[in-house]
């Protein structure tokens, strides 16, 4: 009688060998063998395994032996091949663990991230050994608005364009009469005028005129002598131009200098700056003109400016002349601006954009005791993969990645936009507990991106420029806007009290500048202008007494008190009494005969 086998068989590839794992249930003793057979062909494993005993008595004794030491052999070979199946898991899991820390390698290979800070350094900014606010020579000269102005456009850079200026009208202009510095002030405090009346659109013979005009632009200087001051205003000499013309920059370069190696002296940034461009508008003929769309203006002169977030104040000013002709595009020029820009400092904290933003600028930045807050282009190589993926990632959802000391984020604040930041600052996976979750490092980042930007606003709420074909030029009328508003921050940081319930207190602080400005040379005209209300304020300021001869435009408007028959409605009244008075009632005289 045949023994009958159930026979099931597991084939498993070790050592280019085929082994079969035969497990028999012998039904008839109810005991499971568990045999293993080594062959080169399937075929003939299976012939011998259902192969009936043999007729001799000799085959149940063999199966006996040969079955305790195929049985020997099975458990040593299960062993190896349990072992064989450990090793090949580890060996996935190793091939897991390396494509996980791929991710987190940067593109370039040379910085591993982190998804945890746990070997991130903690951050302590260094101590900048500098009191924010004005600097102790500027507390000791400021005394009113007009002294802090005067600490930026000092005396000596009025004389120099004093100089330049009579030098070109003697070369250029028939009997050219010099210019002073009391009437170069007056020319300088007509501009800042026009820029408070919000006039810097408005022609020059509408501002001069005598019903649409103002009369403080009538009593400081007639329009001929104001427009031929702006033709003939120069910053250097032409005939020297030759000898400096690798310098794009040499018609203004020596006013330049001179202006912003004031900046730093009179102010102490605190410990939040920006850094950024600021875009002067101009569209004529300069070589170093540039396009920018993103600026109102579009057409301009390019200025690195590295501004106090606190304040606006302009701290440092560089003026971008473009890359000389023939020679290749410059290298890191963001890197360059930032450390230039930051000369001088430390422990602060720069803020920028992600034309300046790289983790080699803020390397460099530590070695300096300056911390980095900013945006960063998706292709920059030190930049993990993890990162930039966007599919599949929640809105609103932040991912972090830590070294020792940088920390990077990748924001989503809406599907398919990805925001990357690179911070020194922060050094924790801090998230805002807001609606939108943003992180902390984009709320530190959006509260001090604006630095250079509200200084472009202040500055063109009252800007003095004029519409000029000279590049020159336009820069003087920034120099001009630029230092009455730092000249702003110098004064209502010693002064706050001064007309802190107004809210239009730079307008009032302009006009009082600008009105100083022109005083001295106001009290040093020889004779009256024609327009009444010009000749009232001229003989306001010299003292004069002239009576009837000098009335005085008021803002309302009232019956003549010496008409009688015809009672007129005028404007005007006599400066001395105070009567109003029309022009049947009212003489002209001279200021020599008045007086």
């Amino acid at each position: 009688m045949h023994i009958v086998h159930t026979v099931v068989w597991v084939q498993i590839h070790l050592n280019a060998t085929t082994r079969y794992f035969f497990i028999s249930h012998l039904t008839t003793v109810g005991v499971v063998i568990l045999e293993m057979a080594e062959h080169d062909s399937t075929q003939e494993s299976v012939e011998m395994i259902v192969q009936p005993e043999g007729e001799d008595g000799s085959s149940s004794s063999t199966t006996e032996a040969s079955s305790v030491s195929d049985s020997e052999v099975g458990t040593d070979q299960l062993e190896s091949s349990s072992d064989s199946t450990e090793d090949s898991s580890e060996e996935e899991g190793g091939e897991e663990e390396d494509e996980a820390a791929a991710g987190w390698t940067s593109k370039n290979g040379k910085i591993v991230w982190s998804p945890t800070n746990a070997e991130t350094y903690r951050y302590v900014p260094a101590a900048t050994g500098l009191v924010p606010g004005p600097t102790r020579y500027a507390t000791a000269h400021i005394t009113d608005p007009m002294s802090s102005f005067a600490l930026l456009l000092t005396d000596d850079i009025l004389q120099h364009i004093v100089d330049m200026t009579n030098l070109q009208g003697r070369r250029s202009t028939a009997a050219w009469r010099d210019v002073d510095k009391d009437e170069l002030q007056a020319y300088v405090g007509l501009l800042v005028l026009a820029g408070v009346y919000r006039s810097k659109n408005e022609s020059t013979l509408s501002l001069w005129g005598e019903k649409s005009g103002r009369g403080i632009f009538r009593a400081t200087m007639s329009h001929k002598r104001f427009h031929l001051i702006s033709r003939t205003l120069v910053f250097d000499d032409k005939q020297s131009r030759p000898r400096r013309r690798d310098d794009r920059m040499a018609p203004f370069r020596k006013v330049w200098d001179m202006w912003t190696r004031r900046l730093p002296m009179l102010f102490n940034p605190d410990r939040d700056i920006c850094v950024d461009e600021q875009l002067v508008p101009f569209r004529g003929r300069c070589s170093f003109r540039h396009y920018m769309p993103k600026k109102p203006a579009k057409y301009g002169i390019k200025i690195w400016a590295n501004c106090d977030v606190k304040t606006s104040y302009a701290w440092r000013l560089q003026v971008y002349t473009g890359k000389a002709a023939g020679t290749p595009g410059e290298v890191n020029q963001g890197m360059r601006v930032v450390l230039d820009m930051t000369e001088g400092l430390k422990g602060h904290t720069v803020t920028c954009d992600n034309f300046f933003t790289s983790c080699a600028l803020a390397d460099e930045l530590l070695k300096r005791k300056l911390a980095l807050v900013g945006t960063i282009r998706h292709n920059k190589p030190e930049l993990p993969p993890h990162l930039l993926q966007v599919k599949a990632r929640a809105v609103f959802s932040s991912t972090f990645a830590f070294t020792h000391t940088h920390t990077l984020v990748s924001y989503i604040p809406r599907r398919g936009k990805n925001v990357l930041l690179l911070s020194t600052k922060h050094r924790k996976a801090d998230i805002n507990c807001e609606t939108k979750r943003k992180p902390i490092i984009i709320k530190d980042y959006n509260g001090c991106k604006g630095g250079v930007d509200n200084l472009d606003k202040v500055v063109g709420t009252y800007s003095c420029r004029r519409r000029t074909n000279r590049w020159p030029l336009a820069l003087f009328h920034n120099v001009i806007d630029v230092s009455l508003y730092n000249a702003f921050v110098l004064w209502t940081s010693i002064e706050p009290s001064w007309q802190c319930k107004k809210s239009h207190r730079r307008r009032l602080f302009n006009e009082e500048v600008g009105e100083m400005l022109v005083t001295p040379h106001i009290k040093k005209r020889g004779r009256l202008p024609r327009s009444l209300s010009a000749a009232g304020i001229v003989a306001n300021l010299q003292g004069m007494t002239t009576g009837p001869s000098v009335i005085i435009k008021c803002k309302g408007r009232r019956q003549c008190d010496f008409c009688t028959v015809k009672k007129r409605k005028v404007g005007t009244k006599c400066c001395q009494c105070g009567m109003f008075i029309c022009k049947d009632h009212s003489q002209s005289i001279c200021g020599p005969c008045s007086s």
